[in-house]
């Protein structure tokens, strides 16, 4: 067991490792405030027989972390939610390019939030316990690294800001690296401007410094495991090197062709040429990793394709955008609808305007109460956008990922809730894929929400910079391809106005970047985002002054919280009646807020003015319009308002002597009175004569017709 406890940006932090879970690799508690999280690193003593690294990052908030119940019918936690799944992603991704290249043992990381004291957000200390876990154990690992969370208030940088602090910051970026550089960046701003960006995370990797020294010291009071005996997954050198020898021509002449399709028949014919001499001349041939070995040979050629000649597979500069196209309104019956088009990759942007009935609810340990979102964007990935056949089994982990990248970065720019109170969904269907789908769904969710006239702030873009680096030479390229990614050193996803950032994603294949290569990639990114911008707001450059006529009107107003059960009536018949009668759909709030909502204009309107009928307070010296429900022979009682009733005095009906109420006025009537009164226990005193010489003063004169 080892234990260390120091300050870290103003709150304490503990961590102490053979205490739980000692049957793991390697495991450790990381507490920091009154959160804390068990992390675990286990790996099988065995290669797997899959072609990559199968290592998997399960990320899982206990509901007794906050002394709650997990909401839902069954009382104990299922599947994961999509913050558990976004957790989970921010572990996996700075972690992943840090175990030896030809380490194929499988590998399991596990964070478990135990405690959660709702001001401090676990995911920063899970990445930096699982790097812990990973460095105590036996398992293959070129850490440690560490993650944290940067904030900006008033302009001042904030580490680890509390979940108070965020609602006050204009950005929230998470940040991990190594001790020499930063490896991944996850996050969103405000339109921050990118050389502002920079310096964030300047300030973020003092910060993983500070953490990373931590873990050593913790590290040098301990006994660490010698690492585990495992052999390099790889064919023998003869198979590899005749392999290599067959493919690299026809490979090198493959890259030059720019259609995606094409050039991937080019490399499947390749690979069946190469895999029949193979088997020709060796007679282990069938079982070994022939697609490892020309991958290799693929990824060395086109990076030096690109590295010696500055040219890339489809013929463009290191800096240039690819084609775009773009189509809005293409679909009639959707309230916002946008088909955007970047070479060989197309998003289909579609937006829904809601009532606040379709918000969508959903628990976490970080808060007491449950929480509501009115804004969504969903990201499709379905198969046939890249020319495949797959099983359909539900959401990914990438498809959440890169939908929250994009509603990032969309989200920001929306009016407030209490100037537009729509719910707001947005799906990204992708329907062709060559690199870069995410920023191709901010664009097309962007024109969709700007068609549907969504007030936004200003239109948003985005693109994916990518990035080659062979020693000293290095190559920063805009808006990669999906081979670029695959086979390149960095995924820098930018999205953004014309002002500045609002989502942001890095991701390194290598151990880190230096932040002179950063502040290029943001440079770059900066002006290919401008580009885009140019190209959409040639198509849409504001939001459309309509909304679609099947997009729903809402109309808010707000009544004294004590006719709420007016409006409802018993078991919801009179709010029921209302709706039934008008179309509109009616949500009230606890405080008074009542939100109207109806495709019909005249709907909602009319389904106001009888609420506001039921809810009208009663005003001294107005002329109401009402219904004589009763006489008596000292007067008539006149409702002014639904189920609000007042007293004509007989001396009231008209001006004269009245003998008789029935010779003025009779049950059934409809008549102009005038309030002239309420008494103490709410009596209204009302008149007739009163109305009718207001009236006559009102025409300039004239007499009664009694």
């Amino acid at each position: 067991m080892a234990k260390i406890e120091r300050q870290f940006a103003g709150r304490t932090l503990r961590i102490e490792t053979g205490k739980m879970a000692r049957q793991a690799d390697g495991s450790c508690t990381v507490q920091f405030g009154e959160t804390m999280v068990l992390c675990t690193a286990t790996a099988q003593d065995k290669a797997t027989h899959l072609p990559f690294f199968p290592l998997t990052v399960e990320y899982r908030e206990r509901t007794y972390a906050a002394g709650k119940f997990p909401g839902g019918f069954i009382k104990r936690e299922g599947r994961p939610s999509d913050k558990e799944i976004l957790s989970a992603r921010l572990i996996d991704r700075p972690l992943r390019p840090l175990f030896p290249d030809a380490f194929a043992n499988e590998t399991q990381i596990f964070a478990y939030v135990i405690s959660a004291d709702q001001e401090n957000d676990a995911d920063v200390m899970a990445l930096t316990g699982a790097s812990i876990a990973l460095n105590v154990s036996r398992i293959p690992f070129l850490g440690p690294v560490a993650a944290v969370r940067i904030g900006r208030i008033q302009g001042q940088w904030v580490l680890n800001p509390t979940f108070q602090q965020l609602e006050y910051s204009d950005l929230d970026i998470v940040v991990s690296g190594s001790e020499t550089a930063i490896t991944m960046v996850e996050g969103g701003a405000l339109e921050v401007p990118e050389e502002e960006i920079a310096e964030g995370l300047q300030v973020a990797h003092d910060g993983i410094r500070e953490l990373i020294a931590i873990q050593k010291e913790l590290f040098a009071a301990m006994e660490i495991p010698a690492t585990m005996a495992w052999t390099p997954k790889a064919p023998p050198a003869a198979y590899t090197e005749r392999a290599t020898a067959l493919a690299t021509e026809p490979i090198r002449k493959a890259l030059q062709i720019a259609d995606k399709g094409e050039r991937k028949s080019a490399m499947d014919a390749n690979k069946a040429s190469v895999e029949a001499a193979l088997l020709a001349e060796f007679d282990d041939a069938a079982g070994q990793d022939l697609y490892g070995v020309l991958k290799e040979v693929e990824k060395r050629e086109m990076r030096e394709m690109i590295l010696s000649t500055g040219k890339r597979s489809d013929g463009r500069a290191l800096d240039e955008v690819r084609p775009i196209s773009i189509e809005v309104g293409l679909l009639p019956r959707a309230h916002g609808s946008a088909l955007f088009t970047r070479g060989q990759t197309q998003a289909l942007g579609v937006a829904t305007l809601g009532t606040q009935g379709d918000e969508q609810s959903y628990d976490t340990v970080d808060f007491a109460k449950q929480q509501t979102k009115s804004f969504m964007l969903h990201y499709n990935f379905p198969p046939f956008s890249t020319g495949e056949v797959k099983p359909m089994r539900g959401t990914s982990r990438r498809e959440i990922g890169h939908g929250a990248l994009a509603e990032r970065a969309l989200e920001a720019l929306l009016p407030p809730y209490e100037e537009f109170p729509y719910t707001i969904r947005v799906v990204s269907d992708v329907l062709e894929s060559n690199g870069s789908s995410s920023m191709a769904s901010v664009c097309a969710g962007s024109l969709s929400l700007m068609q549907a006239g969504v007030p936004m702030r200003a239109a948003c873009a985005g693109v994916a910079m990518g990035l080659i680096k062979e020693g000293d030479r290095v190559a920063v390229l805009t808006d990669i391809l999906g081979m670029e990614d695959a086979l390149g050193d960095m995924d820098f996803k930018v999205a953004g106005t014309r002002e500045g950032v609002t989502s942001i994603q890095m991701d390194i294949k290598v151990e880190g970047i230096s932040m002179e290569i950063m502040q290029e990639a943001l440079r770059r990114a900066n002006t290919g985002r401008l580009h885009i911008l140019d190209e959409m707001d040639k198509v849409l450059s504001e939001p459309a002054k309509e909304m679609s006529k099947y997009a729903p009107r809402i109309i808010t107003i707000k009544v004294n919280p004590a006719k709420i059960g007016e409006i409802i009536g018993p078991k919801g018949k009179t709010i029921r009646g209302i709706q039934d009668a008008t179309g509109a759909t009616i949500n009230i709030d606890d405080d008074g807020t009542i939100t109207i909502a109806s495709v019909s204009g005249e709907g909602g309107e009319a389904a106001r003015r009888m609420i506001q009928g039921m809810t009208e307070e009663a005003e001294v010296g107005r002329v109401y319009e009402g219904v004589v429900k009763s006489t008596t022979t000292f007067g008539a009682f006149v409702e002014i308002l639904p189920g609000t009733e007042g007293l004509v005095h007989i001396s009231e009906l008209q001006e004269g002597r009245v003998d008789k109420t029935e010779d003025v006025v009779k049950k059934g009537d409809v008549v102009k009175v005038k309030l002239l009164s309420v008494d103490e226990k709410g009596r209204l005193r009302l008149s007739r004569k009163a109305a009718i010489i207001e009236e006559r003063a009102q025409q300039g004169g004239g007499s009664e017709q009694a």
